[in-house]
Order: C-alpha cells, then structure tokens, then sequence
C-alpha cells in the first residue's frame, strides 16, 4: 500500500472481536477517508447498493459501481481507496456462529467461499430482495436480546447465503454429487491446512481417496490439479505477507513451512517471476 510520500506501508490491521463472531452495519453514503488495511478473521459480505471508488482484496482491484455484492473469506486482505463512498451493509460472520445453521446452508456457505477468488464479485439483479433480507436481518441483529436471538440471526444468515447462491446455477448445482462434495471438502482443507501442508498425497489421506482420485476430482470441478491449487494458496498468502508486513523472507518461509528461505525464494519466483525481495520492493497496488 503506498502513502502520501510514495513509499510503502506495511501497517496491516487485524479484524476485531465481535460478539458471538457475527455484526451487520449499514453504510448510508459513508466516506472512506483513511485507507485502512485490514486482514480479516471473519468473514465477510458487503452488499453495495450504489457507490463510487475503489476495493482492493489481496492483490485484486475493483471498481465500486452499484447494485452488486463482494465475499470475502478469512485470512485475506482488503481496503477501500481514500475517498470511495458506499452505500450498502458490512456484514461479518466467524465460522463458530456459521456451525449454527443447518447444514444445507453450509453447502451453500462451502460452495461459495471454499472457492472464495471464483465468487469475489456477484453483480446482484434483484437488489430489493437482497436489500430486504439484510435491511431484516440489520434490525433483528439491532434488537435487544432474547433467548436464542443467535439461533435467528444464523436462520436470517442461512437465506442470505440459498439466495446467493441462487445467483449462479453452476453453484446451486455444485453440491448435487458426491465428488463435487469432495471437490469442496478438498478445497476446505487447502485453506485451512495450507500453510503446515504441502502435498497432495497428504490432503487425498484426509479425504480417504487415492491420489490420483482427487487429481481427477480437481481437473473435472475446476481444470487445475491439487497441486496448483495449493501452490495458490501459499503464493497469495506470501504476496499478502511480503505486501503488508515487514516480516523477514526467512520468517515468512518458515511461516509457510519451507525448509530453507533459498527453497521458499525458488518456488515464489517460479510462480510470479520476482524474488521475494524484488516483489516486496517494486510492490504498487494497481490503481493507486
């Protein structure tokens, strides 16, 4: 993130706690006047009903335009441009308040943010209707309590997230089998164990399938093998770690379990062709 003398900043702010890991906010034409970067724990949906400026997630950027929704998953990095202005709801939930909805909620929850970089951006044709459960579920989450009140807020959340994925056929229909549901329980051990984990043939383990099995699996749901679906996954999180903290390169390979920084700097340059440390110094968020 660059400031105003045109030099890096690596000042990364971390999600706060929030009650029972759930809260909702409107935002009425609400100024961004900081750039804030912040590294979320929760995740989280903004509903933009109108707006103008920019998002960034991770190393992303998009315009804020109108009548859409953005999902976010946690462990990823965001911020919105000085001076963008939105108008829509903030709505963040921990995965301890998700395991109180049912669990034909969780396939949708799973479809959609297991492979949360597919479905960052939704254009929202019905807007009322979206606009209608949140501006609901803002009210019940603003009344006093009462006995189960989380277990209504989960129920409110669980319509929000059947509605979403409405909003595309393919993720209504990516559930339906039994090797999509290992496609999905794949995806949410690589964003869960990527970081100690490396090898496929340890994730085809946990999911009790040959190796060959869930290469097929990956290439038939999302023409990519297991392999460079995790490699993905630890490019982004070294890109977010090299962009917004000022951990060392031999920290953040030992963060990512590699063996040697030599070994970590090999395979990162073999993927976005920079060194670790040319990436960090020629970094420029797009845009900015």
């Amino acid at each position: 993130m660059m400031d105003q003398t045109g030099t890096i900043s690596f000042e990364t702010l971390i999600d706060k706690e929030i009650r029972d890991s759930f809260s909702i906010s409107l935002w009425d034409a609400h100024v961004v006047e900081t750039s804030t970067v912040l590294r979320i724990t929760y995740n989280r949906i903004f509903l933009i009903r109108k707006g103008s400026g920019t998002l960034f997630i991770d190393d992303k950027t998009y315009p804020v335009v109108e009548n859409e929704m953005f999902l976010l998953g946690k462990g990823q990095v965001f911020s919105f441009a000085v001076g963008t202005v939105v108008s829509g709801y903030e709505l963040c939930f921990g995965d301890c308040f998700w395991e109180k909805t049912p669990a034909s909620a969780n396939n949708c929850k799973a479809v959609l943010f297991n492979n949360i970089t597919a479905n960052q951006h939704l254009p929202i044709p019905d807007f009322h209707e979206f606009s209608s459960l949140f501006q609901t579920l803002l009210l019940e989450y603003s009344s006093d309590d009462y006995p189960n009140k989380v277990d209504a807020l989960a129920a409110y959340l669980k319509i929000i997230m059947i509605k979403t994925g409405n909003l595309n056929d393919s993720l209504i229909q990516a559930y339906d089998s039994h090797e999509s549901q290992l496609y999905q329980q794949f995806m949410a051990l690589v964003a869960e164990r990527y970081q100690s984990m490396h090898d496929v043939s340890e994730f085809a383990a946990l999911l009790n399938i040959p190796t060959r099995k869930l290469s097929d699996i990956c290439k038939r749901n999302s023409d990519k093998g297991p392999k460079d679906i995790i490699n993905s996954h630890i490019i982004t999180e070294a890109k977010r770690a090299l962009q917004f903290t000022t951990k060392p390169v031999k920290e953040i390979a030992f963060d990512l379990n590699f063996s040697t920084a030599e070994q970590f700097s090999h395979f990162f340059k073999k993927y976005t062709q920079f060194s670790p440390q040319l990436y960090r110094i020629s970094f420029v968020k797009i845009g900015m």
